[in-house]
């Protein structure tokens, strides 16, 4: 499984990105994560396969979407009202089997390999 990101870059707090991530094939579950320069990676959003359950860390509830194009194997991560401790590098996971835990990192197989958002 391929996974690769885009859209990333900076903007000023309480703008928008909206973030994709192609896929060669979609995973049971498939998630976006984030990692902060010191920070250990933290799961933000998650969805699972056909988009009947999604996922949101606490403190993106409210703002972030996990939209997803099926026909274009491709995820979304649109980000609104960002704040200057959203920034970090973003990476795209995909998981062979959903784990209990979605926005855990250990129950990913596939991984992109990020992009950056700069929140300033």
């Amino acid at each position: 499984v391929q996974l690769v990101e885009s859209g990333g870059g900076s903007v000023q707090a309480g703008g928008s990105l909206t973030l994709s991530c192609t896929a060669s094939e979609y995973g049971d579950c498939m998630g976006w994560f984030r990692q902060a320069p010191g920070q250990e990676r933290e799961g933000v959003a998650a969805i699972s396969r056909g988009g009947a359950v999604t996922y949101y860390t606490d403190s993106v509830k409210g703002r972030f979407t996990i939209p997803h194009d099926n026909a274009k194997n491709t995820l979304y991560l649109q980000m609104n009202s960002l704040k200057p401790e959203d920034t970090a590098m973003y990476y795209c996971a995909a998981s062979r089997m959903c784990s209990k835990r979605p926005l855990q990192e250990a129950g990913y197989n596939y991984w992109g390999r990020g992009t950056q958002v700069t929140v300033s």
